[in-house]
């Protein structure tokens, strides 16, 4: 999957019409976000505490620049989950500028996409408007998603801008069907925060 392709999705309708892609709402096909999530340790309740912590101290300063999403947010957050250890591996794709069109000015983001095992897929969108949504990821993360080479297994990608996450789940080979998870607002509580995790913990032990 090249870079330009990703840069030519700039809507929804264009990413479900390039790879013939449906939502579906049906409850039991997006199961693993809200079914049999593992507990939390006392551990990494404190670990997820102090993440956000830090991250509501420099979100507080004013908008976050660039690449500081990753840093605070994600980066953590994915060593909680395990995925900077084996059996995981970590890859790193180009980054993605994103054009966006507002009533009042063109907005500018980027996407910074790290692959975990191939199945699944982490998207941080970042911005100097961090008011931005993180839906506006989904086009280009559908992108990346279809170009996993093992059309066989469900994918999965958490997109975040650090305020909000999402889960999505992809599947290619039965009619091409995607779904997403609720939203996550990690300035609403501890325990949003919690949630994102042990969705990651138990994609973690899916996909092994």
């Amino acid at each position: 999957m090249s870079v330009a392709i990703t840069e030519a999705i700039t809507t929804l309708a264009e990413a479900e019409q390039r790879f013939q892609l449906t939502r579906t709402e049906d409850e039991t096909f997006f199961w693993e976000w809200s079914s049999d999530l593992p507990s939390l340790s006392d551990t990494e309740k404190a670990g997820l505490a102090d993440l956000r912590q830090r991250y509501l101290y420099q979100r507080s300063q004013g908008h976050l620049l660039e690449s500081t999403v990753l840093l605070l947010f994600a980066s953590p957050l994915l060593t909680l989950a395990g995925f900077y250890d084996p059996p995981f591996r970590v890859k790193a794709e180009e980054s993605v500028q994103l054009t966006l069109q507002d009533p009042e000015e063109i907005l500018q983001g980027r996407l910074e996409v790290l692959v975990l095992k191939d199945q699944l897929w982490v998207v941080v969108f970042e911005s100097k408007k961090t008011a931005i949504s993180v839906w506006s990821a989904l086009p280009q993360t559908l992108a990346y998603l279809m170009a996993t080479p093992n059309h066989e297994q469900p994918r999965f990608a958490l997109m975040t801008n650090g305020d909000d996450s999402v889960f999505v789940k992809l599947e290619a080979n039965q009619g091409r069907r995607y779904n997403l998870s609720r939203v996550f607002a990690a300035l609403t509580s501890n325990q949003e925060l919690d949630g994102v995790l042990q969705i990651l913990k138990y994609l973690g032990q899916v996909l092994q």
